[in-house]
């Protein structure tokens, strides 16, 4: 097998990858492999089109994608439902919501425990031609997405402040969606709703756990609607209950586990997957089971989790 890092300079506050290829070379030194090599992306998107060529060779390659959730992103886009290809992710962007799943960032950063971690078929989601490892969604969040962006160009903002600034900028004019929505094969129903989550996995927005059921690996994605029927003093006083994942409990909060799940907008809505906006009127998530080899660091406890039932 040959391993792969794909580093993206700019991820977090920036990544001084000539030191860091040093750290990788004297990993792989201690473990005794040599079949490896190390790449630095040039820009968006350059990190799916390297891990696209790659994949096409037929190698069986274990990729590491060095950076943050963009860069997982685009990495497992390239090696969705490729038998050859495993992936990583060693933690070094703003957000990392998808690794905390397996522990806190400073553990995982832990070169030795990824490459001697273990390959776990993973389910994704699918969005059209795109794939998503860890969330999709519509409605307020996605809105706060988009604007978390432009926050999060403010010096000395954490991605969490950037994502509760966004939330909080978004409840001036983004408080409302109306949504017909259909689960897999069930009537629709229309509602005026906040937002509409698709679960992979659980956290979001630099620490949020919007879909606080979501298992990786069970053939199902979580679906969670919350609906606006309450106001915007209220509604301020649930985001510290929905960070922490105590949502599901609301009256106005409808849950369910499927396969498939399509939204309707009224007016054009903005729509988020794994952190990637566009603007739509109609979306449709279906989930892809095994679709990505991903490698559960050997310094997680998420494997025993899944054995023992706990996660």
């Amino acid at each position: 097998m040959k391993h792969i890092f794909i580093i993206n300079p700019v991820a977090g506050n920036g990544i001084d990858h000539t030191a860091y290829s040093e750290k990788i070379k004297q990993a792989f030194s201690e473990l005794g492999i040599e079949d490896y090599e190390i790449y630095v992306t040039t820009g968006v998107g350059n990190a799916n089109e390297f891990a696209k060529e790659k994949v096409a060779t037929g190698e069986h390659i274990r990729f590491y994608a060095c950076g943050g959730d963009g860069t997982l992103s685009e990495v497992v886009n390239a090696c969705a439902e490729q038998k050859n290809a495993e992936v990583a992710a060693i933690p070094m962007g703003s957000g990392n919501d998808f690794i905390r799943i397996f522990g806190n960032k400073e553990d995982l950063l832990d070169l030795k425990a990824h490459i001697t971690g273990t390959p776990m078929e993973f389910d994704l989601i699918k969005y059209g031609d795109q794939y998503a490892i860890n969330q999709c969604s519509m409605g307020l969040d996605a809105e706060v997405c988009a604007k978390q962006a432009d926050f999060k160009k403010i010096p000395f903002l954490s991605p969490e402040t950037a994502y509760t600034a966004a939330l909080l900028y978004c409840f001036i004019g983004k408080m409302k969606n109306t949504f017909t929505i259909q689960f897999d094969d069930d009537e629709p129903f229309t509602k005026d709703v906040l937002f509409c989550v698709v679960g992979n996995s659980r956290w979001y927005g630099g620490g949020y756990m919007a879909a606080p059921k979501a298992l990786t690996y069970d053939g199902l994605l979580d679906f969670v609607v919350v609906e606006k029927n309450c106001s915007r003093l209220t509604l301020l006083g649930l985001i510290a209950p929905y960070k922490r994942g105590e949502h599901l409990s609301w009256e106005r909060t409808h849950f369910k586990r499927g396969k498939k799940i399509t939204i309707k907008s009224k007016k054009p809505s903005a729509v988020n997957f794994d952190g990637e906006v566009k603007i739509v009127t109609e979306a449709t998530f279906n989930i892809v089971e095994k679709a990505i080899k991903y490698v559960v660091p050997a310094n997680s406890d998420f494997l025993k989790k899944v054995e023992e039932g706990t996660l």
